[in-house]
């Protein structure tokens, strides 16, 4: 099995070779770039879920890929969706915080802001009643 020696570990396989099928080996890693397994093992081990770590070959789930700021913008505003509804239907209103937060968010959300690197912290204060339901 060869995988990436640079990588961190552990690394997923990134190819097999069965050496018994090959007469010329020069096309191939070199033998130090590789793991030897025996057939006992391959078939132990199968074809997926395997990586190396330390040179030994160990069960590897590879990670989840990063979620792009602006999905995760999107992703947000189903949030403030809710709670847009929610203060709506309670007669409150956003805080000042939670307004500054919704404008953050529909800027990455749309793509007019395309420097920022994270999603601002939600709001802990989202809202604040309106004078009417204070006074009944």
């Amino acid at each position: 099995m060869a995988y990436d020696t640079t990588a961190p570990q552990p690394t997923p396989v990134t190819a097999r070779y069965d050496m018994a099928q090959y007469d010329d080996l020069s096309g191939l890693p070199a033998a130090s770039d590789l793991i030897a397994l025996t057939a006992e093992q391959y078939s132990a081990i199968g074809l997926s879920g395997i990586g190396v770590s330390g040179g030994k070959v160990v069960p590897y789930s590879p990670p989840a890929p990063p979620v792009p700021l602006q999905t995760q913008a999107k992703n947000a505003q189903a949030w403030i969706t809710q709670q847009a509804n929610l203060a709506a239907a309670m007669g409150e209103t956003f805080t000042a915080d939670m307004k500054a937060y919704v404008i953050a968010i529909n800027a990455i959300a749309s793509g007019t802001d395309t420097t920022s690197t994270a999603l601002p912290d939600q709001p802990t204060d989202v809202m604040t009643a309106s004078a009417a339901a204070a006074t009944t």
